[in-house]
Parts: C-alpha cells; structure tokens; sequence
C-alpha cells in the first residue's frame, strides 16, 4: 500500500512509497523546481531515509509540473549561496555517498543543477521532450557540482566539451542515442518509465545489486589490475551470503528468489 508524505512544512519536497521505491519529488513548479536551500535541505532528507530504511531498495527523483529541475535558485544565491548540504554536495545528491541506486525521471527542463542532479543518478529515464544544458559559463559560473566531472565521461568528449563551453542544450532524443539517456519515453511517462525500471532493479539481489554499485565507484578510471585489486575484498563475502544461496537454490528449483533484505 502507497503512503505518502513530504519531507518539510512547505512541502518543497514529496516522497511516496511504491514497493519498496521511494519516489522523491522535487516540488516548487513556479520556478522550474529550482534548488533554494530548504529544497536542498529536504532532497537530503529524503535521500537519508532511503539509505537508513531497509524496506526502500531503489530512489527514484523527479520534478514537479512539467518539468525536472531549473538548478540552483538564483534569486537565492545572494543570501543562500550555492545549496550544498554538507559534504553530500547540492541538494545532499551530487557528492553523496550512497548504496542504493537512485533513477532520474526528467520531463522538460534538466538545466545547470538540475542536470547535475540527473548526472549524479543511476540511471535517467526521459521524456522525448525534455532537454538537458549546462548554461553555468553563461552566467560567469562553473558546473561545479559534477556537470564538469562527469559530463565527459557520460557522452562523447567533443560533444560534452560543446555543452560545457557554449551552453547549447541537448534535446532528450539526442542525449538517448547518445547512451546518456537509458529510456526515452513519451510526455509525461518518464516517471511511469522510472518506476518500471526501479522494478526491475529490486527484483535482484538487494547485497549484490549494493556492492555492484559500489565497485562501480571504487573501479572507475583504474586500470585492471588496479581494478581487480579494489573490487575483489567487495566480492569475496558476497559468495558466502545467505543471498547467494538462496539465488542457487531459486534457479535450481525454478522459482522467483525470496531475498533477505
């Protein structure tokens, strides 16, 4: 059964519960959901409760009417400065350390911060409207909140370098055949796509879908031997888990797994 509730008094943010996916909604559409400091404050939050609750395996982010995130609220910026919460980095999502996987859901505008956010996920689920920037240089700011870092790593470098130094936009279908969007949906599905796909992860193994994860991390720009070296202490006690047992036994027996979480 669906429970809802929202993460602060004005509501800037709303979580839901479906299945065992915590659907986190970022909730001020007057101004494209852009991130002023009590939204950060509750993205954090939300994004707390997903780590410390075992019952929610799978995150799922998205934006409020129409659209998915503007970034940081400029209008704030002079009083608020950028709305980083702690070492976890804007909105408590683009330098976190996290251990379950959290989808992006983006219809419209994923812009500056907002693509940022996007970028820090998993995995983007998108409307084959929505679109993607990041138009920092065009302010006399950076995409310092991982736009910089991660964007060349996720699509081709020429293409990534052009977003970064002129501001022009990405349109969704391009950012998908591009691979940096896994489903491209029609308007207003990319939610439905998201939680379609949150299915399809906490199905699995909630231990080896976490240390998949995490290898992922700890392994990325290593070379193989450095690679196998910081992957293998990950590995090594997941062949000894009652999960493990439990997947041998449920294909042995043709039969869907009862995971322990």
């Amino acid at each position: 059964m669906n429970t809802q509730d929202t993460q602060d008094t004005e509501h800037v943010v709303l979580t839901e519960r479906r299945d065992g996916v915590l659907v986190i909604t970022l909730n001020r559409p007057h101004v494209r959901n852009a991130v002023n400091r009590s939204l950060a404050d509750a993205v954090a939050g939300a994004l707390t409760l997903l780590e410390t609750d075992p019952g929610l395996l799978v995150g799922v982010l998205t934006g409020a009417g129409g659209h998915f995130c503007s970034g940081m609220d400029l209008k704030a910026f002079p009083d608020e400065g950028v709305p980083r919460v702690a070492d976890r980095g804007l909105a408590g999502l683009t330098r976190a350390r996290r251990t379950k996987p959290v989808i992006a859901a983006v219809e419209g505008a994923a812009v500056a911060g907002g693509f940022e956010l996007a970028l820090a996920c998993d995995l983007i689920t998108a409307a084959d409207t929505a679109f993607f920037a990041l138009p920092e240089v065009a302010r006399g700011l950076i995409a310092s909140e991982g736009g910089a870092i991660r964007l060349p790593g996720r699509l081709p470098y020429h293409l990534a370098m052009e977003m970064l130094l002129t501001a022009s936009p990405l349109p969704a279908p391009d950012a998908a055949r591009h691979g940096l969007v896994n489903q491209l949906t029609d308007g207003g599905d990319a939610l439905d796509a998201a939680i379609a796909l949150a299915a399809r992860i906490r199905a699995n193994s909630p231990d080896a879908v976490r240390i998949t994860r995490r290898i992922v991390e700890v392994t990325r720009g290593l070379d193989d031997h450095a690679a196998f070296a910081a992957q293998d202490p990950l590995t090594a006690p997941v062949f000894r888990t009652a999960s493990a047992a439990e997947g041998a036994r449920a294909f042995c027996e043709k039969r869907p797994p009862a995971w322990t979480h």
